[in-house]
């Protein structure tokens, strides 16, 4: 893609939207898989089913396309986890939670690691765009686990002054170095570890029976 391509036209239709989400679904499944710089237009216009033109339709450059990727990959892992995040209510909750991250890494044998992880290990030095629009998805991340520890401080799980920012980075944290490990080692011994600490530290924090 060349980045003198047309402005993007946005989809006016139920169609047109559902190409481009096609589109974007194809480069995201190619971009986690070769990575960026190993994801063609053609590529993506083979695995889409779609033209060219109507990638360039939709799509300025591949920064463009890249950038459209992020939010997806974002919007992907938000959707599957806020809903355990945001029911929150106990320390066993957020055990559940955390096995739902594990058992979604052992099912690639830690393969693959994190999406955004691996979007920002290739694009955030050098691509001043690009480390913004990754800080955004992570920042959102972070949020919605401090949302759902800071719903323990107020339902009286945890006690009140319990640092609900701190925690949370250092959850994300845990699970951005435990699927590195997970993906060089193929095993998520790593990351069972990180986040089994953080939240036995989290569990310090309960509100002990009177």
């Amino acid at each position: 893609m060349s980045t003198s391509a047309a402005p993007p036209h946005a989809p006016s239709t139920r169609k047109g939207r559902a190409t481009r989400e096609r589109i974007v679904a194809a480069a995201a499944d190619l971009m986690y898989r070769h990575g960026v710089a190993g994801t063609s237009t053609p590529a993506v216009r083979d695995a889409a089913g779609v033209s060219s033109s109507q990638i360039y339709h939709y799509f300025a450059d591949k920064d463009d396309l890249t950038r459209a990727v992020i939010a997806f990959q974002s919007e992907t892992i938000l959707s599957n986890q806020a809903p355990l995040l945001a029911t929150l209510d106990s320390v066993e909750a957020l055990r559940s939670w955390r096995d739902v991250v594990v058992d979604a890494a052992r099912q690639q044998n830690g393969a693959g690691g994190c999406p955004l992880g691996s979007l920002s290990s290739e694009l955030a030095d050098d691509h001043r765009w690009a480390r913004d629009v990754l800080a955004a998805s992570f920042t959102a991340w972070s949020d919605a686990i401090r949302t759902g520890l800071a719903a323990m401080i107020d339902n009286g799980v945890l006690r009140p002054e319990t640092d609900a920012d701190t925690l949370s980075l250092a959850l994300l944290a845990a699970v951005q170095g435990g699927l590195v490990l997970a993906q060089a080692q193929q095993t998520t011994d790593a990351l069972e570890a990180a986040l089994d600490t953080v939240i036995t530290h989290i569990h310090d924090h309960a509100v002990r029976p009177a």
